[in-house]
């Protein structure tokens, strides 16, 4: 399944909002330097999912806010 992820570094602690079915915005607790906030992403994302770390993958976007994300269940 392949989402699409507005990402907010910074943030106080992290949120999830669905927007549709493929579409999230996610508030996440990490800063955006040395791949920081992209691990926590990929953390936050596993757990609400309920899927391992290693099933999330940052297709696009690795160094702007709005990413395509692989998962695989």
């Amino acid at each position: 399944m392949r989402l699409s992820i507005k990402v907010t570094p910074n943030a106080k602690k992290p949120e999830i909002k669905k927007i549709s079915e493929t579409t999230y915005e996610i508030r996440l607790d990490a800063p955006a330097e040395r791949g920081r906030a992209n691990a926590r992403l990929i953390d936050v994302l596993a757990d609400y999912l309920g899927v391992s770390k290693s099933s999330v993958r940052i297709v696009r976007g690795h160094r702007t806010r709005n990413k395509i994300v692989d998962v695989s269940i």
